[in-house]
């Protein structure tokens, strides 16, 4: 195990490849956040981009020209949008002694990488539902008819299709994923629209997730379902657990999302600014050795900002299941 002097770091390629595998495990524990505002490389730590505002796409103009006369043109400007990567990180300790103690049991060092990993992603995580599920930011939104979780009388399809037509009414286009918690997800599989609708052609208590949320998705007309289940611990070290859902139960969001790449002129909900001079992947991971406390230290970090490019790229449908008493 390599073991350098001092407090001097070195990059971990090989933990590196525990923690990128890790990371592709998370959407299957419930982490979307990337799969809704995925990855922009950039060799900048902050900076303002063009953002083409929405008019200049969709105004009618008139292109008829006479003979020997100029043709129109383009007079609209560029709107700004900003990004500025902050860095997010952690450590984790794994002293000599305990490291020899547990070694027939587990490796310690993978241990160490899976839990500083696991921080970062849940910390990314919070950050882009608290933007995204958030009427302050996404303010094309309505109440749903009735509440998912009303299985009699609920209808989920009515409420996205109207979500559907009032977005694509305000910007232009229609989002194509749809995003939602577990817990409503649950709901939605026993809304009595949907049962009714599928039972005697795709039954959806025949099929494993992925099956169901293909299905739903067909059903309700986007591309994919996004179902969010990642938890997260909010009582104070020493307390009992106390769980909840990162991704909140009363939203239901309709997002247009960016297929990846580098491309920021396509209209989309947001992307995840980062800035490869520092972090040139999304996990960086190190060690190095600290003899005070006789320890070697695994840091998991990145360099990010996780921004919108254009709010109106998002619908939220709210109200979506009864709140807990």
């Amino acid at each position: 195990m390599p073991r350098p002097t001092g407090s001097t770091s070195v990059q971990r390629p090989d933990l590196g490849a525990i923690a990128y595998e890790y990371m592709l495990e998370a959407s299957r524990r419930g982490f979307i956040g990337l799969e809704l505002m995925p990855i922009f490389d950039t060799p900048l730590q902050s900076a303002k981009y063009p953002v083409i505002p929405i008019e200049a796409l969709l105004k009618r103009q008139e292109t008829r020209r006479a003979p020997r006369a100029n043709y129109n043109r383009g007079d609209w400007e560029f709107e700004d949008g900003t990004f500025a990567c902050q860095e997010y990180g952690w450590e984790e300790p794994v002293d000599d002694v305990e490291a020899s103690l547990f070694r027939r049991f587990f490796d310690a060092e993978e241990i160490a990488v899976k839990r500083a990993v696991d921080f970062i992603l849940r910390g990314q995580e919070s950050r882009i539902a608290g933007k995204v599920f958030n009427t302050s930011n996404i303010t094309n939104n309505a109440v749903v008819s009735v509440k998912w979780d009303v299985a009699a009388t609920a209808e989920p399809r009515d409420d996205v299709y109207a979500a559907k037509e009032a977005m694509r009414k305000a910007v232009g286009f229609k989002g194509n994923i749809l995003t939602m918690s577990e817990t409503v997800f649950n709901n939605l599989l026993f809304c009595q629209q949907v049962t009714d609708a599928l039972k005697y052609t795709n039954p959806l208590e025949m099929g494993g997730l992925e099956a169901q949320r293909a299905m739903l998705a067909k059903f309700l007309g986007v591309d994919r379902i996004l179902v969010a289940g990642a938890m997260e611990d909010t009582a104070k070290k020493g307390q009992s657990a106390s769980l909840s859902d990162i991704w909140g139960s009363d939203y239901v969001g309709l997002f247009k999302v960016s297929g990846g790449g580098q491309d920021l002129k396509e209209p989309c909900i947001g992307r995840t600014f980062l800035w490869t001079e520092d972090s040139p992947q999304n996990l960086v991971t190190e060690s190095y050795r600290e003899e005070q406390s006789r320890s070697n230290i695994y840091r998991t970090r990145h360099n990010v900002d996780e921004a919108f490019v254009f709010t109106g790229a998002g619908y939220l449908l709210t109200g979506v299941t009864t709140p807990e008493e």
